[in-house]
């Protein structure tokens, strides 16, 4: 086993196994997860690989990690598409599952331009409980590219449903980035939250907040939160 590829299972009263958030820390050597109920739990190994990240990359561990649980399947023909960018279905998709939020079931309520396919119903519960207003005129635009203030806002919005939102490691200066200014009024909280909590770390002094993200980069972050 290695860590990255160490799950935790609710099993529940058919016996069938449901992946839940939980990771293996070696610092204490334990597998640590939260629970909601009471239920019977379980522990298992569940690698999965992919013929295009191999175990030089840079984005091997997260990209592991993610896929054990199910968080991401990949793009087909055993891929995972490591430098494709991700649309706004995707990662919407990609948070849900990765923090445990069902889709809803028969939803009475969507953005016009949900349609009938895999992220449908996770757009109706993201819609429900507040994680995205869209992008106005009652519109997601799912398969449109997802920009990285766009991802850090509905992670927030996530995190803050949840009760979950990271804690402050650290102070910074947002304005010391040479692309500060190029950040939306509504972003603005959760890039700093995310920032101070060592998620996000920029490059070469720039943010890149408008610059579009890779599914790559999209498992690096939820690495770096669901690790912890």
């Amino acid at each position: 086993e290695t860590a990255e590829t160490v799950v935790v299972y609710y099993i529940d009263a058919a016996g069938t196994l449901k992946t839940i958030r939980g990771a293996y820390h070696a610092d204490t050597g334990t597998v640590d997860f939260p629970v909601t109920h009471f239920s019977s739990f379980s522990l298992g190994n569940n690698p999965v690989y992919f013929n295009d990240v191999p175990d030089n990359a840079w984005y091997y561990k997260p990209v592991t990690f993610v896929a054990a649980r199910g968080i991401t399947l990949g793009i087909g023909g055993g891929l995972f598409g490591p430098d494709k960018q991700i649309t706004r279905g995707e990662f919407i998709v990609m948070l849900m599952r990765a923090y445990g939020i069902e889709p809803d079931t028969n939803p009475t309520d969507n953005f016009a331009d949900a349609g009938s396919d895999y992220y449908t119903n996770y757009l109706a519960a993201a819609k429900r409980l507040g994680i995205t207003k869209g992008i106005g005129d009652n519109l997601y635009a799912p398969v449109s590219y997802i920009s990285r203030q766009d991802i850090f806002t509905l992670l927030y919005r996530a995190l803050d449903v949840l009760g979950e939102l990271p804690a402050k490691t650290k102070t910074v200066d947002l304005e010391a980035f040479a692309d500060y200014g190029s950040i939306s009024d509504y972003a603005l909280t959760a890039v700093k939250t995310f920032v101070e909590a060592g998620v996000v770390s920029g490059s070469d002094g720039m943010l890149a907040p408008t610059s579009l993200s890779t599914r790559a980069q999209m498992a690096q972050v939820l690495y770096n939160l669901l690790s912890k």
